[in-house]
């Protein structure tokens, strides 16, 4: 569906005909002596349109009538207006590389299925586990253990790893999440 409208509106013609249309009902005739086009280049133009149901025709006699669709403008509004949507036109979600990597090591509940051998590997997963302490906080070591464990249950080389990558700071048993942008790469 959406597709077809795409399509239909990338030319400048099918666009200025839409334009003329949605003030009022125009004639092939008329349509191709205000854009100065031949009548058949605007038939050809008009059923395209019309295929992507943005037109409407109506007969009278010998004489084609062409008329905007509104509601069909408005869908095609709302099928582009949210992500979710512009997203099924990839077949789904977009992943950024790293999130195919945490997904490939987690389970379906969410917790960890290894840790990773390969730093390039093990970036991604410690990003993903340090992103679940909040920017600003103030946490406990117990605090630190209890959440990096709803993760993995080896807690003290999680907790020095994300320390070790500069995700999380340490001082005097007290730990802090640092900004994204102090992270080791």
């Amino acid at each position: 569906m959406v597709l077809e409208f795409v399509k239909a509106l990338a030319h400048e013609s099918r666009l200025r005909l839409l334009g003329l249309l949605a003030s009022r009902e125009h004639s092939v005739q008329q349509l191709a002596a205000v854009l100065s086009l031949k009548e058949p280049t605007v038939s050809h133009h008009l059923a395209l349109l019309r295929e992507a149901g943005l037109v409407s025709l109506r007969q009278d006699g010998n004489t084609h009538w062409y008329n905007l669709q509104i509601k069909s403008l408005s869908r095609l509004a709302r099928a582009l207006a949210s992500r979710e949507q512009l997203e099924t036109f990839a077949g789904g979600p977009i992943d950024a590389p790293e999130d195919r990597v945490v997904r490939n090591y987690l389970t379906r509940d969410g917790r960890l299925k290894s840790f990773p051998s390969t730093r390039k590997k093990r970036r991604p997963v410690l990003a993903w586990l340090a992103r679940q302490f909040d920017e600003g906080r103030r946490y406990t070591e117990a605090e630190v253990n209890e959440l990096i464990e709803r993760r993995h249950h080896d807690r003290e080389t999680f907790r020095r790893e994300l320390v070790g990558h500069h995700m999380l700071a340490r001082k005097d048993g007290v730990y802090w999440r640092l900004p994204e942008s102090e992270w080791d790469v």
